[in-house]
């Protein structure tokens, strides 16, 4: 048997999820979204329709014209529930919930790839598993998560029995040594994991903290399985419309589209935050026509 690094194991994990972009989905509901944009798969983390409930949410991926999504624990998780009543609610639910979920994007055409459920330190081995158990349910391989630095070995104990790839996501955290925001708190998690250990990279996030989104996606793309694109000011500035902060979202998304690498793109509608009164649909056809321009130039 051929032996094969670890490099070459973590693309193969990858290609499995991201390979066959528009031949292999929707076959049991609507006809399949097509967001692919010069080989580069545009999608959305379902957060950016965090104004509104799960059916509407779907509808707004429709709207907007995205076959792919990146689903936010909180259309799913009862968004009052804290402490106890979550974990309780957690390990008690039925999966058939989740299964019902992903049934709803099938049918609206909408290709699920990832599903965001965070691993903090003050979780148990049974919220653990959880987690990717209600990934299966959804029928995604990946999940992504805002979780503490120092639980990484941990969660990849579970990665590796359920064989699900994880991203840590970052912020801008960067007085907080047990948070993702840098390289170098990336390059901790990463340290003796195994190729199911990854990065889910919000460049927004990442320029905020002074990091070039650009030259780490470079150096690290076999590592990275989704990204979240949106657009911040470096010096921990704020959330800003497309194209009018820092961020090179432009130069991320065309290294996707020259390199051929077959990384999730996702649109993260953040700036409505901060400017009252917007709406989510048009914002959102702004963030995604932004994208598509960028991709074509």
């Amino acid at each position: 048997m051929k032996m094969i690094s670890r490099r070459e194991a973590g693309k193969a994990i990858v290609a499995s999820g991201v390979g066959l972009l528009a031949a292999s989905r929707g076959t049991r509901g609507a006809e399949k979204i097509n967001s692919v944009v010069r080989g580069v798969a545009l999608g959305a983390q379902s957060y950016s329709f965090r104004d509104r409930g799960l059916d509407a949410c779907v509808e707004g991926f429709r709207a907007v014209g995205l076959g792919e999504c990146e689903l936010w624990e909180g259309h799913i998780t009862p968004r009052a529930l804290q402490g106890e009543d979550l974990r309780k609610w957690r390990l008690e639910v039925g999966l058939t919930l989740f299964e019902q979920a992903r049934k709803k994007f099938e049918d609206a055409g909408v290709h699920l790839h990832a599903y965001n459920y965070s691993f903090r330190r003050d979780m148990n081995d049974a919220e653990f598993a959880r987690g990717f158990e209600m990934a299966r349910a959804l029928g995604v391989n990946i999940i992504t998560s805002s979780a503490n630095v120092s639980m990484s070995s941990r969660v990849d104990v579970f990665a590796k029995k359920y064989k699900m790839r994880v991203g840590f996501h970052g912020h801008d955290a960067t007085d907080k040594p047990d948070e993702f925001s840098t390289a170098e708190t990336f390059a901790r998690a990463m340290q003796s994991a195994s190729e199911y250990l990854g990065v889910n990279l919000d460049i927004g996030h990442f320029t905020a903290a002074n990091g070039d989104p650009v030259d780490y996606i470079r150096q690290h793309h076999d590592r990275i399985v989704t990204l979240h694109i949106k657009d911040r000011k470096k010096n921990h500035g704020p959330n800003m419309p497309f194209g009018q902060g820092d961020t090179p979202i432009g130069p991320v998304l065309r290294l996707l589209r020259d390199q051929k690498w077959k990384i999730y793109a996702n649109i993260e509608y953040e700036y409505g935050g901060e400017n009252k009164g917007l709406d989510t649909l048009a914002e959102m056809k702004k963030c995604y026509t932004f994208c598509r321009k960028a991709l074509e130039a």
